[in-house]
C-alpha cells in the first residue's frame, strides 16, 4: 500500500487540482484516482485536507440535459417550500430551522 504525497497549502506542483478547481475549469476527475493530498493548517481542529487530481487525465463536465435540469429544479423547489405554512419561501429553507423564518419566529414566540 503506497501513501499519497502531501503538499502544504499553496505549494502543490502545477498539473494538479482539487475537485473545486477542476469544476471551475469545466472539468471533472473522470474516474481517476487521487494522486496527492493538500493540507491547509488550522489551529483548532487539525489540518484541512483536500485531494488532488491530475489535470491531464480530467474529463470535461457532462452537459446539463433537459431531464437533469428539470430534476434539479424540482429538488430545489422542494427545499424552498415550508412544511409548516406550505408556501414557497423564495429561498432554500435552512435545515437548522426546518421551516421558513416567519414560521420559525412564530414558533419561538409561542414557546416563550
Amino acid at each position: 500500500m503506497s501513501t499519497l504525497p502531501v503538499y502544504r497549502w499553496r505549494l502543490a506542483p502545477d498539473g494538479l487540482a482539487t475537485r473545486r478547481q477542476l469544476r471551475a475549469a469545466g472539468l471533472r476527475p473522470g474516474g481517476q484516482d487521487v494522486v496527492a493530498q493538500l493540507e491547509r493548517p488550522r489551529r483548532r481542529r487539525g489540518p484541512l485536507v483536500a485531494f488532488l487530481y491530475r489535470l491531464d487525465l480530467a474529463k470535461p463536465v457532462r452537459p446539463m440535459t433537459p431531464a437533469r435540469q428539470a430534476a434539479l429544479e424540482r429538488a430545489n423547489a422542494a427545499r424552498r417550500h415550508c412544511p409548516a405554512c406550505r408556501r414557497d419561501a423564495g429561498y432554500v429553507i435552512p435545515a437548522s430551522l426546518g421551516m421558513c423564518v416567519p414560521c420559525h419566529d412564530l414558533t419561538e414566540q409561542r414557546a416563550v
